[in-house]
């Protein structure tokens, strides 16, 4: 990591504040604070995808209570067993939980110097935990960032957004298309970044 790094971007402090909405609305509901907060935004009306979603998941928060989103939110992410929706890396990619993508998702988180709070319970491949770490590599401007979303993001949290996207709930489902319009884009970025990124080469 370049510790010469300047001031974050307006850009990148965008794409950390996306990130970490995201996490904290897939972790826990909504409380009334942060109900009535997304309700003073405001989208951009430039006809993208993005802002369409944003307005979207707006005029949801407007039309939605505390009460009813936090049942929502035990129905479709977390359940008896489980909800309708199963956040997690390795569900998506291995077709189990606890399975090869959280054996590799620690593996580098280690080597990224991150550790599971004590507070947190699930696995460190729960969507919410990877946005977060996302939140946190853009915030400090790590040049790992790249390869966490290529490795850990980019090939499961867009399919797992397009699911809740479809959820019954209109605020849940809002969330969902914010995610996976969300997730697009970075890929676009991120794959650009990536092909400017020098070449090293490895002598055998």
């Amino acid at each position: 990591m370049n510790d010469a790094k300047g001031p974050l971007s307006e850009t990148d402090a965008i794409r950390a504040d996306i990130y970490q909405l995201l996490a904290s609305l897939i972790r826990q509901p909504p409380d009334a604070e942060q109900l009535e907060w997304l309700t003073t935004l405001e989208s951009d009306a430039d006809g993208s995808q993005l802002a369409e979603c944003w307005s979207a998941l707006i005029q949801a928060a407007r039309t939605s209570t505390p009460e009813a989103l936090s049942r929502a939110h035990f129905n479709h992410l977390v359940g008896v067993i489980q909800g309708d929706i199963v956040p997690y890396a390795s569900f998506y990619l291995n077709g189990e939980l606890m399975d090869s993508a959280l054996v590799a998702l620690r593996r580098d988180l280690r080597l990224l110097g991150f550790e599971r709070r004590d507070a947190v319970h699930e696995p460190e491949d729960h969507l919410a935990a990877v946005c977060e770490v996302m939140a946190m590599l853009i915030t400090a401007q790590r040049d790992e960032q790249i390869d966490f979303f290529r490795q850990h993001i980019a090939p499961w949290a867009g399919r797992c957004f397009a699911d809740m996207g479809k959820l019954e709930s209109t605020f849940y489902a809002a969330i969902g298309q914010l995610g996976s319009a969300f997730i697009d884009s970075e890929r676009a970025s991120v794959e650009a970044q990536a092909a400017y990124r020098p070449v090293r080469i490895m002598a055998p």
